[in-house]
């Protein structure tokens, strides 16, 4: 297995990306053991939320290109860029939230893969950058998550260039949410996700669904439809319960069902 999986307690799990010689590449088996992994938390009713880390010097350099390569046919290629998609798509209609933790370089496709997550959190020296265009790859599937994360001019600074940006200019422009040094961003990671996990899970897999669906519509129809998912929610038992809390000065007791 190129993942390992550890538990944090708390309904807190770490997937990490375990291919340190490749540099966390995302090479047709990592990405296949990644998907797995992550339907397989998704399904777990004990887990609340999803760390996500590369092993080793760094986050993931992206795609393997000794693989990519020595695939000779289109065929072939386009099954791994749809492996790929498809992982990215698990990661957001997941219903468990999942946060990227970073150190090193997150590169290409591993750019992509702090981009397609909800959170993400850094060290000072970790590095962005989808330099497909640096050897004639532009980062066509990199761009969609990016662009979604990153405004538009910065997005195609980075796709036109190639060029890395530093976890400052990464916090800036939206890419990640924080950075820390190597020594504070595994307990400040920690300390997001429990605060997350204190929560309602099923209300927070309510607002992870409607939040990336309403994204993708009109003003007015974003508006038709949270508030149609605004009542479903106040008719759950969590909602009653944490009105119930709020008002009485205690602490909610959630079912999480």
């Amino acid at each position: 297995m190129n993942v390992k999986i550890k538990n944090n307690n708390n309904g807190i799990m770490t997937v990490i990306i375990n291919d340190p010689k490749t540099y966390n590449s995302l090479s047709f088996k990592t990405l296949s053991d990644l998907l797995k992994a992550f339907k397989k938390l998704d399904n777990d009713k004990f887990t609340k939320v999803i760390i996500l880390e590369g092993s080793g010097n760094g986050f993931s350099a992206g795609h393997n290109l000794k693989e990519v390569r020595g695939i000779s046919k289109k065929t072939k290629h386009q099954k791994l860029f749809n492996l790929c998609s498809k992982l990215m798509m698990q990661i957001v209609e997941g219903k468990k939230p999942v946060i990227a933790k970073v150190h090193g370089a997150a590169f290409a496709a591993g750019c992509q893969l702090v981009a397609s997550c909800d959170l993400a959190y850094s060290d000072t020296k970790a590095i962005f950058a989808t330099p497909g265009v640096n050897i004639g790859l532009f980062c066509s599937t990199p761009m969609v998550a990016v662009s979604r994360k990153v405004n538009r001019k910065k997005t195609m600074e980075m796709l036109l260039t190639g060029d890395p940006v530093n976890a400052k200019t990464a916090k800036e422009i939206g890419l990640i949410n924080n950075f820390f040094s190597s020594k504070k961003l595994s307990t400040e990671v920690l300390k997001v996700a429990k605060k997350i996990s204190s929560k309602s899970n099923s209300t927070i897999k309510i607002g992870k669904k409607a939040f990336y669906k309403q994204l993708e519509m009109p003003i007015s129809k974003a508006y038709k439809f949270t508030s149609k998912i605004m009542a479903e929610n106040m008719s759950s038992y969590d909602a009653k319960e944490g009105i119930s809390a709020f008002l009485q000065k205690r602490k909610p007791k959630w079912k999480n069902t």
